[in-house]
């Protein structure tokens, strides 16, 4: 089966690092950017690295860029070369379209005009080191809807030694424990009777503000 094809379209910070994991991931990877120099400077780690305007129907043509499984718009400030970007791809037919967005308003331009997927991360960053600062015990904070979170954090010390029933996490907090990390080992839907240890890492689902309620609670565990 043939690896997926990726194209990636700005090669700003963000841009420039989602080309360089993926290719370090061993797919191939077409960097564009109108930019001579960081096409230069990224152009030893990618498959093809291009010059060119992607608010240009032609040139995207061109590139080919509708055959590529997915293609992410990592533009930066310029929301308009974002927008026309988008738009051109969507029409030309693109399998998957994930775009940078600046903020919430230029998100839901994106998603009107048919972004697959929209992300946010400057936002999103903010959101993980906020969960931090609230509680040092999370590792990572994602974000599935507008409502429902998924919280990573250490076992905080009031949990060591309880197992799940004990701590009656659902009943309480109204959040559910997908998994439990020990060590390289993931225990997916863990059973009630299982108990937590020291250095194990919690992964919770829940409504954003259940979620609250209960990293409140264990910030000081």
């Amino acid at each position: 089966m043939a690896k997926k094809q990726f194209a990636v379209i700005g090669m700003g910070r963000f841009g420039s690092s989602i080309a360089n994991a993926l290719s370090n991931l061993g797919f191939e990877v077409l960097a564009i950017d109108t930019n001579e120099q960081k096409i230069q400077e990224i152009s030893a780690s990618v498959t093809h690295a291009v010059s060119a305007d992607t608010t240009d129907e032609d040139t995207l043509r061109a590139l080919g860029i509708r055959n590529f499984d997915v293609v992410v718009v990592a533009i930066g400030a310029d929301i308009q070369s974002s927008i026309l970007t988008t738009l051109i791809l969507k029409d030309l037919g693109v399998p998957r379209l994930i775009v940078k967005a600046q903020n919430e308003l230029h998100g839901k331009v994106l998603s009107k005009i048919g972004a697959d997927k929209v992300i946010f991360p400057e936002r999103d960053m903010g959101l993980r080191v906020a969960h931090h600062l609230i509680s040092p015990n999370i590792l990572d904070f994602i974000e599935l809807s507008d409502d429902y979170s998924i919280i990573e954090m250490r076992a905080p010390l009031q949990t060591i030694g309880k197992n799940l029933k004990q701590l009656d996490i659902r009943a309480k907090y109204k959040c559910n424990v997908l998994a439990i990390k020990t060590d390289n080992h993931m225990n997916i839907s863990p059973y009630a009777e299982d108990i937590i240890k020291d250095n194990d890492i919690l992964v919770i689902v829940g409504k954003n503000e259940d979620l609250k309620n209960f990293e409140i609670v264990y910030a000081e565990g």
